[in-house]
Order: structure tokens, then C-alpha cells, then sequence
């Protein structure tokens, strides 16, 4: 009886052996050494290829002399020459100007009529303005009658009481004018600057009480921002300021700081102009980069350059071959929102990933 009879009489099972070339072990299966990977020190194999298939692009660095920044939390204000508030002087009904309620966004010019408001008054407080209006009307006639009269004995009618009649029966014309345009007048809503409309907070017949805020206009590129500094001396210290929109650095100019807390914290005005500024709406938080008079030596990197490691340090991707890429740990301070310094952890000289870092991070 042959072995193979023999073991499945048994039940023994035997190893099966596979062909030359064919055993596959027990060992994880070879990572392909053309493909990026993370090495056993800690640094990144990544192939040419890839390197222009992730985009990867990286800085040389230099070594310089750069201004302590220090970082403001800050917020979006109107400038209060380029943008208002469009407020009703009385209690009323809201009524569509000649080109119709205005829609957040839109442009307007100085002068233009955006809505009126028809004044509410009492039943009895109208009334009453009526009863005025008819008793100065009965005047006016008594008036004009007797103006009529005395001009016919103009000969023998002294000139000043003709005068004085006829002085009489204007001023009763125009209290009988002006009393009818208050029964019947309606308030003109006008914008105070150009620039569009950042809000509106009014639909046609809406009744509004006086002095409440119905329009609020902002000149886009002429904008303030505010900002709060718990350190009071950093106001005598403001050498530039700037401000990130995205991937933008935006320059502001420093106006003055204030003479009362708020907050406990000094707030300080800058104020910021240019087209960049479009992206910015009213009381939007932003991050304000203040560039003081010290100096620190550094290196200035850009922010997206800057990663995590699994130890929750910060660091960069530094080129040390040209297909290989090693972390270096780093201590960093704010600069100016777009860029940072690094003050421990880089040389002059080497070249530092700015985009695709986030990929090589990745890399297992």
C-alpha cells in the first residue's frame, strides 16, 4: 500500500510541498523598493515619479534676521468713512424705493433711494392734524378776503396795513403746506456712502420702529479690522502688521489703539484696503500677525511646510537625497500668517518640502 493510501486511512495529514519556485512561506509578502515608502530611520523613499506625480516642490532656506511677530485674534469691522447704517428717523411702514428693496451684495451709490417709510400715526393724533389743517385753511380764506378788500381802498387804506395782511395770508399758506406734507409725506431711506449692501434686514410693509437698523453698507476694499492685545506695551511696539486671507498675505496698516480695556484686553485698529480684502465679511474672525521692533534670528519657512509626527511634534520634510526625504523636529514662531520662524531645527541650506509635505506625511 503506498504512503498516501496508508495516511488517508490513518487520518494523518500530511504537509503538502509545493513545487520549486512555488512556496510562498509564512513572512509577509516584500515591499516593492520602487514604490514610496517609509524607511526603518524614519525617512521617505520617494522615486522621482512620484515626486512629480505628488507635486512636490521644495525651498531652499535661508538663515536671516526677523521681526518678533506676535499673534492677535481679531475681527472684521466696517470703516467708519467707507460704510453706515441706514436707520429711520420715525416709527413706520417700509415701502420699495424706485428700483425695488435692495438685496444683500448689491452695489449702490451715495445719494440713492433705497426705501421709504410712510410715518404711522394715531387715529386721533391724525385727526387732530386734520382739524389743524381746516381751521388754517378758513384762516387763509378770511385772509385772502380781506387782503382783496383792502387793496380795492388802496387810496385810502394805509400801505402797511395792506402789508401786513398780505404777510399774514402767506404765513397762513405756508403753515397750511407744511402741515399737509406732514399728514401725507413719507421718509426717504438714502445710502449715506457707496459701496454695496452687507445687510438688510427689512421686507416691503414691514413696520419698523425709529432709529432701528434697517441697511447696513460696506465699501469691500476699504475695511478696519480690530484686534485685542492682552499686553498693553505691545501698542508702542507695532512695527508692520499683516493678515492671512488664505494663502495671501495682506498688509495692514497700523491706526492707534485705544485708551479703555475691553474685555481686559486694549484693542487696536488697523486698517486694511485692496482687492484681496473681498473675501472678507463684517465681524468675521481673523488672525492678525503683529511684526514688533525686536529681532530674532531664524529661518522663515511657509506654514503648510510644518507637520505632525506620531508624538505630536512639529516638523519638516527636509530633502537630504534626491529621492529621499528625512523629518526634522522643529520649534517655530508666528511670522506673518502665510510664512513662520523657525528657530531650532533647520540650517541655511537645506531644502525644505513647502507643497506636498502633507503626502509624504502619509507615507507608511
Amino acid at each position: 500500500m503506498s504512503t498516501a493510501v496508508l495516511a488517508l486511512s490513518l487520518g494523518i495529514a500530511l504537509p503538502s510541498l509545493a513545487g520549486e519556485g512555488h512556496d510562498h512561506g509564512d513572512g509577509p509578502a516584500a515591499p516593492s523598493a520602487n514604490g514610496p515608502q517609509r524607511l526603518p530611520d524614519g525617512s521617505v523613499f520617494l522615486p522621482k515619479p512620484a515626486q512629480r506625480q505628488l507635486g512636490v516642490r521644495t525651498l531652499m532656506t535661508e538663515e536671516a534676521q526677523l521681526p518678533r511677530s506676535f499673534e492677535l485674534n481679531g475681527k472684521v469691522v466696517m470703516d467708519p468713512n467707507a460704510g453706515g447704517k441706514v436707520q429711520p428717523l420715525n416709527a413706520g411702514r417700509i415701502e420699495p424705493g424706485p428700483r425695488g428693496l435692495p438685496n444683500p451684495g448689491q452695489a449702490v451709490r451715495k445719494g440713492e433711494v433705497l426705501a421709504y417709510v410712510v410715518p404711522s400715526a394715531a387715529p386721533i393724533e391724525r385727526s387732530n392734524q386734520a382739524a389743524q389743517l381746516a381751521e388754517l385753511r378758513a384762516a387763509k380764506s378770511l385772509a385772502d378776503k380781506r387782503v382783496a378788500r383792502l387793496k380795492e381802498l388802496a387810496d385810502t387804506v394805509p400801505r402797511k396795513d395792506i402789508e401786513a395782511a398780505e404777510s399774514e395770508a402767506q404765513s397762513l399758506a405756508e403753515r397750511i403746506g407744511a402741515v399737509g406734507t406732514g399728514l401725507s409725506s413719507r421718509e426717504a431711506l438714502v445710502a449715506p456712502v457707496s459701496g454695496v449692501i452687507a445687510s438688510a434686514h427689512v421686507v416691503a410693509g414691514q413696520v419698523v420702529d425709529a432709529r432701528e437698523l434697517v441697511f447696513e453698507i460696506v465699501d469691500p476694499s476699504r475695511l478696519r479690522i480690530e484686534a485685542l492685545a492682552f499686553d498693553a506695551g505691545l501698542a508702542a511696539n507695532v512695527g508692520s502688521a499683516s493678515l492671512a486671507v488664505g494663502d495671501k498675505r495682506v498688509p495692514i496698516a497700523f491706526v492707534g489703539a485705544a485708551r479703555s480695556l475691553r474685555e481686559q484686553a486694549l484693542p487696536l485698529a488697523f486698517r486694511a484696503e485692496g482687492q484681496a480684502l473681498a473675501a472678507l465679511a463684517v465681524g468675521q474672525p481673523v488672525r492678525v500677525f503683529v511684526q514688533g521692533k525686536d529681532k530674532l534670528k531664524g529661518i522663515a519657512v511657509p506654514v503648510a511646510s510644518l507637520m505632525k509626527n506620531p508624538a505630536n511634534q512639529t516638523i519638516v520634510w527636509v530633502k537630504a537625497a534626491p529621492e529621499r526625504f528625512e523629518p526634522r523636529t522643529v520649534t517655530v514662531e508666528p511670522l506673518d500668517g502665510v510664512s513662520v520662524a523657525v528657530t531650532s531645527g533647520l540650517k541655511a541650506g537645506d531644502r525644505v518640502a513647502t507643497q506636498g509635505a502633507t503626502l509624504i506625511n502619509q507615507v507608511r
